[in-house]
């Protein structure tokens, strides 16, 4: 099991960027493959990014593509996401979650067992 906190959500023009923090606990946060979803106001939760337990391999949703760069530290027990170019559309609860160990790398939020609090991004001018 894997506990996790987000943290740099903020409010921020268009155009601008913005970087997110995701600090893990647990041993098993080297062997998890991590990821990045969202919750738009009044939308279901959406994938955004997701690495592998080496940081090795990404994905990224077709929307966020080219803009934001998801990456980690396993000595610092730590997940990032940089967002560059936000848009209004990126408006969200922005989450971290973990896979179970040894899990290969998805994209569904169902493969996911483990998740923070979220941490609020609104790109408005």
């Amino acid at each position: 099991q894997v506990q996790l906190a987000e943290s740099g959500g903020e409010l921020v023009q268009p155009g601008g960027s913005l970087s997110l923090s995701c600090a893990a606990s647990g041993r098993t946060f080297r062997n998890s493959a991590m990821g990045w979803f969202r919750q738009p106001p009044g939308e279901e939760r959406e994938f955004v990014a997701a690495i592998s337990p080496l940081g090795r391999t990404t994905y990224y949703s077709d929307s966020v593509k080219g803009r934001f760069t998801i990456s980690r530290d396993n000595a610092k027990n730590a997940l990032y996401l940089q967002m560059n170019s936000l848009k209004p559309d990126d408006t969200a609860v922005y989450y971290c979650a973990a896979q179970p160990s040894g899990i290969p790398i998805a994209t569904s939020p169902r493969r996911y067992n483990d998740w923070g609090q979220g941490t609020q991004v609104t790109v408005s001018s």
